[in-house]
């Protein structure tokens, strides 16, 4: 009877103990799965961020220019479904601008992040690059204004460091553009953005008149480095060239304008051409014969078959490889490795060299051996 009190006793201290490990081993694995794995990325809301909002915890004040803002393209009779959710950056008329002017202010950008040694360092971990090249990253990016209403991840500043939230950026948002045709800062709060989570939640915010949540675009950035962005004139509505990583001061008019209007050009398909992707294989298909002149059902439009010669002049027929068989290569049958060597002189069936067996005369150093 007096034992059990004792062992009550030396066990409190273990029972507390094992419960410190518990409540350390809950902390140390938060947001781990099963077997130490990272647990799925819970559902999150998504935050409408209209035209000029500063937004939560911004990262700077604001740096966009008073441009006039694009309009979104027009819908086409019938055109009442949703639309392409994930378009290519290199897209024509999926940004919009004025001519010869940014739509933001990336000298101004990159004083406000110079000024704050903290921001500067949040912001280029957000963004995915070294905090040493800030200046140079901001000053190769291009002042665009978005044309649609489009999904991204989102980075307030917090405490000194990025918070990463989802967000929806109304038409006309100014945003700086990468080299890959992608958002990644939004002027109006100075916050580096990424591509959109996967999983999103609800809405949250004000929807602004015009906004649609099935018309809301996402941004697939390029496989390879775009030299140039096709965009749309917010002054006049014709198209502009803008190189990227300019200020708008080498506009010009593109060499080939798209063959649509760009107040009617819907923001779908691929843009320029991505050889990663299965609707541009690099390769033709081994299986079928690539045709060495154009089908008649699809003539070259330029007269030229594609090798830029004179179209009058006559071509002379490819010839056919299936015509000339290759020669057989069992006709020649491999030398007799038991056979005389080339080199050697070979005598008529029948005889014998007689130099080889019996010599021409006697032999002045050597008893003659043979007779007759």
């Amino acid at each position: 009877m007096r034992s059990s009190p004792r062992r009550t006793r030396r066990t409190r201290p273990a029972v507390a103990g094992l419960v410190s490990a518990l409540l350390l081993t809950g902390c140390s694995s938060a947001g781990e799965g099963v077997g130490g794995e990272p647990a799925p990325a819970p559902a999150q809301d998504v935050l409408l961020q209209p035209l000029g909002a500063h937004g939560p915890d911004p990262f700077t004040a604001s740096t966009v220019r008073n441009t006039a803002p694009p309009a979104a393209p027009g819908r086409q009779p019938g055109d009442d479904g949703p639309q392409a959710r994930e378009v290519t950056g290199s897209t024509p008329g999926l940004y919009g601008g004025t001519r010869a002017i940014g739509s933001c202010d990336v000298e101004r950008q990159v004083a406000l992040l110079a000024a704050d040694r903290t921001k500067a360092r949040a912001f280029a971990e957000a963004a995915g690059i070294p905090e040493t090249d800030v200046a140079g990253w901001l000053r190769g990016l291009t002042p665009v204004a978005l044309r649609a209403d489009t999904r991204v991840t989102d980075h307030g500043y917090r405490g000194g460091r990025a918070s990463a939230f989802q967000a929806v950026l109304q038409t006309g948002t100014a945003v700086l553009v990468d080299q890959y045709g992608a958002p990644r800062v939004r002027c109006a709060c100075g916050n580096p953005l990424r591509s959109p989570a996967a999983a999103s939640g609800v809405h949250r915010g004000d929807p602004w008149d015009a906004f649609d949540p099935d018309r809301v675009i996402t941004v697939r950035p390029t496989t390879s480095v775009v030299t140039s962005l096709v965009i749309v004139n917010t002054t006049d509505r014709t198209w502009i060239e803008r190189k990227t990583g300019s200020d708008g001061d080498q506009d010009k008019e593109p060499a080939v304008e798209p063959d649509c209007d760009p107040d009617a050009c819907a923001l779908a398909g691929s843009g320029t051409p991505d050889p990663s992707t299965p609707d541009h294989p690099a390769s033709p298909d081994p299986a079928r014969p690539v045709p060495s002149a154009p089908l008649p059902d699809a003539p070259d439009p330029s007269g030229s078959g594609g090798t830029g010669t004179d179209p009058t002049a006559p071509t002379p027929p490819a010839p056919d490889p299936y015509t000339e068989p290759s020669p057989d290569p069992y006709t020649e049958p491999y030398p007799d490795p038991f056979g005389p060597f080339p080199s050697e002189p070979t005598a008529p069936d029948g005889t014998v060299p007689p130099d080889e067996l019996f010599p021409a005369g006697p032999v002045t150093d050597r008893p003659e051996t043979f007779q007759g």
